[in-house]
């Protein structure tokens, strides 16, 4: 577990704008209607850890990286663009070639300093991933911010800040796969950038066919929108021996639900009973999921556009706190079967009928799967990453409201899930206990779980 006190200085160069290294369209290329909704147009985090290469030592990561994105933006050009709104709050990229923004730095610490078993919250975060004046926002900002950190070990960070609107986890994976690939040497990516955002707009004319309460507009009567201060970041390890502990709380006939289902419906009955919503209130989960295969025909290869959806589950909150557990997972399954490419299409008719809105927040929770997405596999020349993908949880408009699935090592070297979560100081108490009562069952010890991994 990294140190609460760990302090890191970093120094860092003048951040520079890196153009595309040969000419490139200049156009304008829109979104698609799944990429433009207002619950995408923030910043998304993204971190990955690299030891030391004897192999590399005549390498400078921040030289090779600089030059990589430079000859990646030749075929992802759009990245190098910045964003403007038309009629309809419709988004479109102005490929300008300005380029994305690059910060060079260097750190006094090791990456043993970080801990045995790097996962979120990451200490010093804001400075591994510095947050220039100015390139926070969604409209006429560069759309990447990449920061590349030398370790006193001659290990090095890469960290990422991206506009959803321009890409999903998938997308995002497929830039960087292809910038280790430049890095490398090769002289074109793998699999080729295609744009294609048309095929995800929608139809002509609209026509909402689906129902989406994920887009509900729901009051927040009583206040329940997380608070700003006082939140509490922790880290939870879910290996076989914590899985087959929450299967245990299923009948027989649900046990044989995929690890996410499972998962999700534990989170969100834990956080709810956290949170002590009002029983008479209705509570939602969002699963985020992946949809490039649902369409039909399937997307190209190469796509790197946001296609995804909120499936939604809703409850009110007293049944789904004093159910047993298979209650969540049965509404959970449900939600995820919903996602068909009848529903994607209504879903982009949805946001040009209804102005591109943000999806529900209110008695919200949102979970996201990043466990194959492949933020693990990137490779610029050191090998894999001892850790890589988002940075932290609760990410996005609201905080505290989203949580990602990320795939994890533990120190005794068991494989298994690492979840983020974002909560309030005395909720984040008992979610713990929620959770424990789960895994434990209810006449648990007091000690400290393993699954509980790390703490800010």
């Amino acid at each position: 577990m990294a140190s609460k006190s760990l302090k890191i200085t970093v120094t860092r160069c003048e951040p520079e704008l890196i153009a595309p290294a040969a000419p490139t369209p200049h156009e304008t290329k829109p979104l698609s209607d799944i990429d433009d909704q207002e619950g995408l147009r923030f910043q998304i985090p993204v971190i990955q850890f690299y030891k030391n290469d004897a192999s590399m030592r005549e390498h400078d990561p921040v030289r090779v990286i600089r030059e990589a994105i430079a000859k990646a933006l030749v075929f992802y050009y759009p990245f190098a663009g910045r964003l403007r709104e038309g009629r309809g709050r419709k988004l479109v990229v102005d490929c300008t070639g300005e380029g994305v923004m690059f910060i060079e730095a260097d750190a006094n610490v090791r990456l043993e300093d970080f801990g045995d078993a790097l996962q979120p919250p990451f200490p010093g975060l804001e400075e591994l991933l510095y947050d220039v004046s100015g390139s926070d926002g969604v409209l006429g900002c560069p759309l990447l911010l990449i920061q590349v950190t030398r370790l006193m070990c001659g290990g090095y960070i890469f960290a990422l800040r991206l506009n959803h609107t321009m890409s999903d986890a998938a997308g995002l994976v497929q830039f960087m796969n292809a910038l280790g690939e430049m890095a490398r040497g090769a002289r074109a990516p793998s699999v080729l950038p295609v744009w294609c955002r048309e095929l995800l707009n929608a139809r002509d004319p609209p026509r909402v066919t689906c129902e989406h309460r994920e887009y509900e507009d729901v009051p927040d009567t009583k206040g329940t929108l997380m608070p700003l201060d006082d939140m509490t970041h922790q880290s939870f390890f879910f290996g076989r021996e914590e899985v087959q502990a929450l299967r245990m709380n299923l009948p027989d006939h649900l046990r044989k639900c995929s690890s996410f289902e499972l998962l999700t419906a534990c989170l969100w009955r834990c956080r709810t009973m956290a949170i002590n919503s009002d029983p008479e209130e209705e509570v939602r989960i969002l699963c985020i999921s992946e949809a490039r295969g649902k369409y039909q025909p399937p997307l190209p290869k190469g796509y790197y556009g946001n296609a995804f959806a909120f499936p939604v589950a809703i409850s009110t909150s007293g049944k789904l706190c004093k159910n047993p557990l298979g209650y969540a997972l049965d509404l959970v399954k449900k939600a995820k079967s919903d996602v068909s490419d009848e529903y994607m299409r209504s879903l982009a008719d949805l946001m040009v009928i209804k102005g591109r809105p943000h999806f529900t927040v209110v008695r919200s929770y949102v979970v996201s799967d990043t466990t194959r997405a492949g933020f693990g596999n990137v490779d610029f020349g050191w090998g894999k990453p001892v850790y890589g993908g988002p940075a932290k949880g609760g990410v996005g408009a609201i905080p505290g409201v989203a949580s990602f699935y990320i795939p994890f090592r533990n120190k005794k070297g068991e494989d298994g899930i690492v979840v983020p979560i974002c909560l309030p100081g005395p909720a984040m108490e008992r979610f713990i206990h929620e959770l424990e009562c789960l895994i434990k069952g209810p006449f648990h010890d007091s000690q400290p779980s393993q699954f509980i991994v790390s703490a800010l």
